[in-house]
């Protein structure tokens, strides 16, 4: 059989390099990329960011190939990364909603552009080292099973995946503990193995992300306006809808006595409300930009109905929940005990079993 040729999005971690070490000890030919996406900082503020923006991200990644023996390229997908995911970051906290860029990222960078670019070289597949599995279910279909270490597991941000892409792709990072991974680097000899993970936006320098809206969509960042309670009262000023959160407690700067939180942004009348923790919670929420995986969407045709395990965010563990098909775009899901602070903007994604069955983004709640 030809030997098969992988390209791996290394961005510098410990992830990517030992997923293309693993790799190319499995007898791949690899391909080492890293997807350069830097924006319009100045040399200086990249040289000192730690995310796969920098520049220490394509150093790193130049010395682990060099210790692994394979080739490495930098390819520029800055404007596809500019329109898909910081645009859309920008639109949505300008419409009061709160978006994760990196499912964003995921479905249109990591994946549809670097793959496209792969294919086009005649590698047979693209890798990278998250902590999640590629497996084709006995209806054919391909999906994302959870990796074997639920404290690291990124199968949530993956959910917008397509089958196509996934038929693609390679996750070897899935099957190890992240202590596994630092060992394999460390006895592999690559200069990354102690390296710390990065925890942040990585376009966002110091997590600030009400500066880079101000500097982003200059001109268009909504205005201060009132904090209000459910039913209108007027209970203070804020800065800003693009300051808060569903959820957020700190930084409110409302001085009520007790613990307040913000539990809908209104950005028709530029009002954020304020409730009691109670208010946060929830049981239903709609969601639509649905992506089918495990199931065909026809085979969940609108009226159906399944008791699926659903996470509503990057850290929430996870509640059971009766999601049905809604609408030919929408899909409407009941939890079983109330879940907090669900969030329009982020992504609600439904498990069954350990794999995903699908998702889409939260538009609402009730």
């Amino acid at each position: 059989m030809a030997e098969k040729t992988v390209v791996v999005g290394m961005s510098g971690g410990v992830d990517s390099s030992v997923a293309a070490y693993l790799l190319h000890r499995q007898g791949y030919r690899v391909i080492g990329v890293t997807m350069q996406i830097w924006l319009n900082q100045p040399l200086y503020e990249l040289s000192r960011m730690d995310g796969c923006c920098s520049l220490s991200a394509v150093e790193d990644a130049e010395k682990v190939c060099g210790v692994i023996g394979i080739p490495h390229e930098v390819v520029n997908f800055k404007e596809i990364f500019q329109e898909k995911v910081v645009d859309y970051f920008t639109e949505e906290y300008l419409r009061g909603r709160t978006p994760n860029p990196c499912i964003a990222c995921n479905r249109y960078v990591k994946w549809e552009t670097l793959l496209q670019w792969a294919l086009a070289r005649g590698a047979d597949y693209i890798a990278t080292g998250h902590y999640a599995r590629v497996e084709r279910l006995e209806n054919g279909r391909y999906s994302i099973r959870r990796s074997v270490t639920e404290a690291k597991d990124q199968t949530y941000a993956l959910y917008n995946l397509t089958q196509e892409q996934l038929k693609a792709t390679l996750m070897p990072a899935g099957d190890y503990e992240k202590a596994e991974i630092r060992e394999i680097a460390r006895e592999a000899g690559l200069p990354v193995s102690d390296k710390p993970d990065s925890e942040e936006i990585c376009f966002i320098e110091d997590n600030d992300y009400a500066g880079f809206l101000d500097r982003e969509a200059a001109g268009r960042v909504p205005p201060p306006g009132n904090f209000v309670t459910k039913d209108g009262e007027i209970l203070g000023r804020h800065r800003g809808i693009t300051h808060y959160t569903i959820g957020q407690r700190r930084g409110l700067g409302l001085a009520m006595g007790h613990h307040v939180f913000v539990t809908e942004i209104r950005p028709g009348t530029n009002e954020v409300v304020i409730g009691e923790d109670g208010d946060v919670y929830g049981r239903e929420l709609v969601c639509n930009g649905i992506n089918f995986m495990s199931t065909d969407a026809g085979d969940f045709p609108v009226g159906a109905e399944k008791h699926l395990f659903g996470r509503i965010r990057y850290r929430h563990p996870g509640e059971w929940c009766t999601v049905k098909r809604s609408g030919e775009d929408e899909l409407t899901a009941v939890f079983d005990s109330p879940v907090r602070a669900v969030t329009p903007g982020q992504a609600a994604v439904f498990y069954d079993g350990d794999v995903i069955f699908g998702g889409g983004v939260i538009a609402g709640n009730q």
